[in-house]
């Protein structure tokens, strides 16, 4: 039986490079708790919330963290496109073209609110029972039916080739997507360089604790525990 004491709820700022598995690993090591889990994955070059679930009584609780809305801050770059939409990506059509600012606010006007997205091939969602960025590796695409989500966006700063947004957000949201579809409609391509999770639901990025604190022998997890249930 696991102590209670070393279940709860942890905010972890996660690190570039890293993927979530390994947080749910170290934890696992540091913990000799099994049943870990998270709210919302963030792919390896992104940074920042990761609601981490310590403990069987926040694992079957996962989905109403999962269903909550989110906050990035998100750094588009323009001139290129990739088929994965990120910069983790292979590199598919450039432009020269430099949009104003102008023509970026314009465009960024159409992803407020209610909009319906398609999900990349590139991702973990599953279609038919299997996993989209099983069949992209394999160079297969298939029809996906396109997900209404919300969203709110600002633009935050603009010096080209990169644009930085704040991205406000309902589950199951594709920054990426977003990135690749604004430079789409600005004709001069672009893809995702740099993600930020800032809030996921109501925790917050100033309430994390730095993920490199976790290999540290001498840190304990245990103080900064949410019993949130």
């Amino acid at each position: 039986m696991s102590d209670p004491k070393s279940e709860g709820v942890l905010l972890v700022d996660k690190e570039k490079g890293r993927t979530a598995f390994y947080l749910v690993k170290v934890l696992r090591k540091i913990s000799g708790i099994k049943k870990i889990g998270h709210a919302g994955i963030l792919d390896p070059f992104a940074t920042g919330v990761m609601v981490m679930l310590i403990g069987r009584p926040y694992t079957r609780i996962s989905d109403s963290f999962l269903n909550d809305d989110k906050e990035y801050i998100a750094t588009i770059k323009f001139g290129e496109s990739t088929d994965t939409f990120d910069c983790d990506g292979t590199l598919m059509e450039t432009s020269d073209k430099i949009p104003t600012i102008a023509e970026i606010e314009s465009v960024v006007a159409e992803f407020q609110g209610s909009i319906m997205q398609i999900p990349p091939m590139f991702s973990a969602k599953k279609v038919g029972g299997q996993k989209l960025y099983l069949l992209a590796r394999k160079g297969i695409e298939i029809k996906r039916k396109p997900v209404q989500i919300e969203v709110k966006i600002t633009t935050l700063d603009y010096s080209y080739p990169e644009l930085k947004i704040k991205v406000s957000c309902s589950k199951g949201t594709y920054i990426r997507s977003i990135a690749s579809e604004i430079g789409e409609k600005l004709g001069c391509f672009g893809h995702l360089i740099a993600l930020q999770r800032t809030r996921s639901g109501s925790f917050h990025l100033k309430d994390c604790i730095d993920a490199k604190s976790l290999s540290e022998p001498s840190f304990s997890y245990i103080p900064h525990l949410r019993k949130t249930v």
